[in-house]
């Protein structure tokens, strides 16, 4: 690893579970992570630092939290996903075989740098490195894609698990992944799975949110019917719209409800089949699953995957298929849209780790 590189990671980045930024709000929940990761509570900031060197020969599979919720746009809350999801992966998957790279540094009032003038680049600079000239993004989502590019750059037999955060922060984890891949010479499909498209164009304006970062990568795919939908079931429009308009290819979950499993699974190959896709990329709204399971969520939708349905779809790709890259996005920890409590709370940690550890555990290989 460069000396140039970690400097980035050291600056752009924060010890796992710091991406919210906060003086004593969660800060036992923060602590019992450190003390779970580093053995200690003190001194966290270095001893972080220190196991950045050890990233060229740690694990395959490599976690990034972005703790950003300032792309979403219904309930916010997901900003705390990475804390609360790395809290439950450690309790329920201790022989889980990661390394955790940390958290991306959230101003939570940014989006991306392209939407920040001059002056207001200038002070976030300041705020973060010292330096209102330095050359690092400040915006959750520049500073993604900036790190990941050279992360991929340099360890290309590597992949990121980033958890979020609202679905926005998919948008450069999947586009520095593609062009990664394209640079490597192989063909990546996106298995996107969502109680919503993500196809919108803009959203009030804004181009890079939680309903538009799929129609964004398109481009970065070599197809665009390698995106594939699953669990689509919250929309204005018809599927004919989505896919004649984008390209894609959908899976809507009262056709997976009506056919089963295993034709859905038998549909997914015959559209990866003869495309000659290398290796996957997923990425996961826990609001695909039913919202019985998944409450604690932005927009947790009826109707919705039961949890062994996505993981028989997952374990059914990840058989015939390297996943390489993936992602689990919009867990709202404090958010309870459907009035179940801690009760809800718990639940959509459950089946949101258990989902993540098969994909870690599929990444490390």
């Amino acid at each position: 690893m460069t000396s140039t590189f970690y400097n980035k990671l050291s600056n752009c980045l924060c010890p796992p579970g710091n991406g919210v930024f906060t003086v004593n709000t969660a800060k036992e929940r923060k602590e019992q992570l450190h003390q779970a990761i580093f053995g200690q509570v003190v001194d966290v900031e270095n001893l972080w630092k220190a196991s950045l060197k050890q990233l060229p020969e740690a694990s395959k599979a490599v976690i990034l939290g972005v703790a950003s919720d300032c792309g979403g746009g219904i309930l916010r809350g997901a900003n705390w996903g990475p804390l609360f999801l790395r809290s439950t992966l450690l309790t329920k998957y201790p022989e889980l075989s990661a390394f955790d790279l940390g958290d991306v540094r959230v101003i939570p009032h940014l989006l991306s740098d392209k939407y920040l003038n001059e002056a207001t680049l200038a002070n976030c600079k300041k705020a973060l490195y010292q330096d209102e000239k330095s050359h690092y993004a400040v915006s959750p989502l520049s500073i993604t894609e900036d790190v990941l590019h050279d992360f991929y750059a340099q360890f290309p037999d590597k992949g990121i698990f980033g958890i979020g955060g609202d679905h926005s922060v998919s948008y450069p984890l999947t586009k520095a992944y593609l062009q990664a891949k394209k640079q490597q010479g192989k063909r990546a499909a996106i298995i996107h799975f969502d109680a919503h498209t993500d196809l919108l164009v803009e959203r009030l304006g804004i181009d890079l949110c939680f309903g538009s970062w799929c129609t964004h990568i398109l481009d970065d795919l070599a197809e665009k019917h390698h995106l594939i939908q699953i669990g689509i079931r919250s929309s204005g429009k018809p599927q004919s719209h989505w896919e004649n308009t984008f390209g894609v290819r959908q899976h809507w979950a009262k056709d997976i409800k009506a056919q089963g499993i295993t034709q859905t699974i038998a549909n997914i190959f015959s559209q990866l089949d003869h495309e000659n896709i290398d290796e996957l990329y997923v990425s996961f709204d826990i609001d695909a699953i039913d919202a019985s399971f998944a409450c604690a969520t932005g927009t947790p939708e009826p109707d919705g995957l039961m949890p062994e349905d996505a993981m028989e779809i997952l374990r059914a790709l990840a058989a015939k298929y390297p996943i390489t890259g993936a992602d689990m996005m919009e867990i709202a920890p404090f958010t309870d849209s459907c009035g179940q409590g801690l009760v809800g709370q718990e639940k959509t940690l459950t089946v949101g780790a258990e989902i993540s550890a098969f994909l870690l555990q599929e990444m490390a290989k």
